[in-house]
């Protein structure tokens, strides 16, 4: 009785301790981690799709602006000087072949009538050859090419002094202008322009200084406004480039004219409050005048939303007579899918009202189409890295900036109309710069993240980030879900052949050995990220090579990754393993998808913070992808209708999640097939380099390696 008594308390077992709802939650969502991401993937895909039907309308979020709360000022004689201008230098590209030098003369003379300070920018136009560090480093870095007297632009440039500032703050008006190939919309440009400027010469309220700059665009109309905001922000004393064009005989002969308030030296006023490049198109509209907005620069940037809106206020609510307009997909207009999923949403709309009125859900069906075909536009244009004009050159030194291009629908022949049109764009642009001139602190009310879905709508960053959340939620948990599976079904194996052995072999070394084999398949992973960056520099060597067609050059691009890849397999004792028949490792690949998986789950949340709109395309294609990853054999071992539609969806999404394959596929589908080819794709990359784009980066180092990888195990001997 003593001894029983005695050992009661000793076998009594302490309780364990119950586990926090986090981790409750956290095994539960591991251990359903397939339901999990079949529902996930689902809702993002559905959340992106209901994303016009999220938007809501623009407004003013910065007071200060008060958009049309002053009459405009511009008047007849402003809209004839504009009118003479544009007289004088059609004359002149009429008369001469080659007109430039005495185009900018023209147009410095009439700034300095003005009473503006004028100046003369010298350029050379950047190469668009690739280089390792052009990512990196400041393009100066770079070694340059040698220039000659028959490569170099010269901006003219107007500085108009606020009566009522301290020279601390500018407003920046831009004016694309080709001397060599004026039409007739560059020199309307001008002309609008000049009637804005001549206003502005005379009104005594400004109180931030205005600078126009005339920006010779025969290399471009990017180039000659990035080489002198760089020089405006960055300026340089002495300069090997800027002491070989002060050589030219033209740019001395352009200084012969100098005047009093006519120099070479570079001007500057205050720090860039906002900017707006002015542009009319050559091509005519058939019902009313339409102006453009484009707002993409560099990675995604946007500007400040207030910037669109005041444009769009003044042109929508005070009769300037302008239809405003944001690009779009044409080709998704006449979608059906699309029509069939609006006329559903509308539906839905309509039985949502009639349930309770205050229930505003559903649009029509053509705006959700339209909608759709705008939104499209906007995330591939943000995806893409690449400015949709100069004003791109301005966000990259985080100031405002947007490109407004206006349509006439008038013919060149109609005199009465080109008053007309002179005096409403100008009034346009007067009404955006005064309000402008109102804020008393850099625009920041508004947001700075967002996707355009009409000029009067928008998606903010805290809505379309939700499709974006949930189509990537589910790779963290997967990956965990695949590591525990690997390791227990790994030990389950050692289990039963220590049963059929006389001899224990699960002893604490085999564990220890056990836990640590995803070190293997963290190992491929990395090196076959490691080849990614190589693929990356691949290019560098093309471009040494003279005389290559886009075609060729993509077929050596192909041909040197995978003899590099070969090399990397040869060099870093095989990094891609192959079972082995002796010991089969039914878990290696689980454990590699996991390490891919989490490898994707990393890159694609870095590049959701650099670029979105490319985090959220590739999201859409690797993570289905990686998702369904399972060797083809054991599908095929199984002779199911399930393994069987994995694997046909395996072999789809191998081919469509393949960068040039998805290119050529969408390239295709908006363009037509017949004028596509590989060829294509080494030119979509060469911009996306030439533009600084990180998409270019992403492509390589990190949606390539993983593509890789899901190929891989789709192979994978098991």
């Amino acid at each position: 009785m003593a001894d029983g008594k005695s050992e009661t308390p000793t076998e009594k077992e302490t309780p364990k301790p119950k586990p926090r709802p986090i981790v409750r939650l956290g095994i539960f969502l591991i251990s359903h981690s397939f339901l999990v991401s079949v529902v996930c993937c689902t809702a993002g895909i559905l959340a992106l799709l209901l994303l016009p039907v999220l938007a809501k309308n623009t407004y003013i979020s910065e007071n200060a602006l008060m958009p049309g709360s002053a009459s405009p000022m511009i008047s007849n004689q402003e809209v004839l000087d504009g009118n003479k201008l544009v007289k004088d230098l059609t004359n002149l590209n009429s008369k001469y072949l080659d007109g430039g030098i005495e185009s900018q003369r023209i147009i410095a003379k009439y700034m300095s009538d003005l009473g503006a300070e004028v100046s003369y920018h010298k350029f050379h136009p950047q190469s668009n050859r690739f280089h390792p560090l052009h990512f990196f480093s400041d393009p100066d870095s770079v070694a340059q090419d040698n220039f000659s007297c028959s490569s170099y632009g010269i901006n003219t440039i107007g500085i108009i002094r606020a009566p009522r500032g301290d020279g601390k703050e500018a407003i920046v008006l831009a004016t694309p202008y080709n001397s060599l190939k004026s039409g007739l919309g560059e020199s309307f440009s001008i002309g609008i322009a000049f009637t804005v400027f001549s206003l502005l010469s005379q009104v005594t309220w400004l109180a931030k200084d205005i600078i126009w700059i005339v920006a010779d665009s025969r290399y471009g109309e990017y180039a000659p406004v990035a080489a002198w905001l760089k020089d405006y922000h960055v300026p340089k004393f002495s300069s090997l480039s800027s002491q070989n064009v002060e050589m030219c005989h033209d740019v001395k002969n352009l200084y012969e004219l100098k005047g009093k308030s006519i120099t070479g030296d570079f001007r500057h006023a205050g720090t860039m409050a906002a900017a707006l490049v002015l542009k009319v198109s050559d091509r005519t509209e058939e019902l009313e005048d339409t102006v453009s907005i484009y707002a993409e620069a560099s990675n995604g940037q946007m500007p400040n939303l207030d910037l669109i809106n005041i444009v769009y206020y003044l042109a929508a609510h005070y009769r300037q007579g302008f239809r405003v307009k944001v690009e779009r997909l044409w080709s998704l207009l006449d979608c059906s899918l699309l029509k069939v999923l609006g006329t559903i949403i509308e539906y839905v709309g309509e039985v949502a009202r009639s349930l309770n009125p205050e229930w505003k859900f559903g649009i029509p069906a053509t705006d959700y189409v339209e909608g759709t075909a705008t939104l499209a536009s906007s995330l591939y244009s943000q995806a893409l890295g690449i400015p949709t004009g100069p004003h791109g050159a301005f966000r990259d030194y985080q100031v405002d900036a947007i490109t407004l291009e206006f349509s006439p629908k008038f013919t060149s022949d109609m005199k009465v109309r080109h008053n007309d049109f002179f005096l409403r764009g100008g009034r346009l642009i007067e009404g955006v710069i005064r309000s402008v001139n109102n804020l008393l602190e850099k625009f920041h009310q508004s947001f700075f993240l967002y996707l355009l879905t009409s000029p009067n709508k928008f998606v903010s960053v805290g809505v379309y980030m939700i499709a974006f959340v949930l189509l990537i939620a589910p790779l963290p948990m997967v990956a965990a879900s695949l590591y525990i599976n690997a390791n227990n079904s790994n030990s389950s194996l050692k289990q039963d052949k220590s049963t059929l052995s006389p001899f224990p072999v699960a002893d604490e070394h085999s564990i220890t050995v056990r836990s640590w084999r995803w070190l293997n398949a963290a190992k491929v992973v990395f090196i076959i990220h490691l080849w990614g960056v190589v693929v990356s520099l691949l290019p560098y060597f093309i471009c040494q090579i003279p005389d290559l067609t886009s075609t060729t050059s993509f077929l050596i691009w192909v041909l040197l990754s995978v003899l590099s890849l070969q090399v990397l397999h040869s060099i870093l004792a095989s990094p891609i393993p192959h079972a082995n028949a002796s010991q089969p490792q039914e878990g290696d690949w689980a454990l590699l998808k996991s390490v891919t998986i989490s490898a994707l789950f990393i890159g694609l949340g870095l590049m959701s913070v650099i670029n979105f709109a490319t985090a959220e395309i590739g999201a859409l294609l690797l993570v289905p992808t990686c998702l369904l990853a399972r060797p083809l054999r054991l599908d095929l071992r199984a002779r199911s209708l399930r393994s069987f539609s994995r694997v046909i969806c395996n072999l789809v999404l191998g081919h469509i999640a393949f960068p040039p394959a998805a290119f050529l596929v969408v390239k295709g589908v908006f363009s037509g097939f017949g004028s596509t080819n590989v060829g294509d794709f080494w030119n979509w990359v060469e911009s996306l380099w030439a533009w600084n784009s990180a998409t270019y980066l992403y492509i390589s180092m990190v949606h390539l390696p993983c593509w890789v990888l899901c190929i891989y195990i789709l192979i994978h001997t098991c």
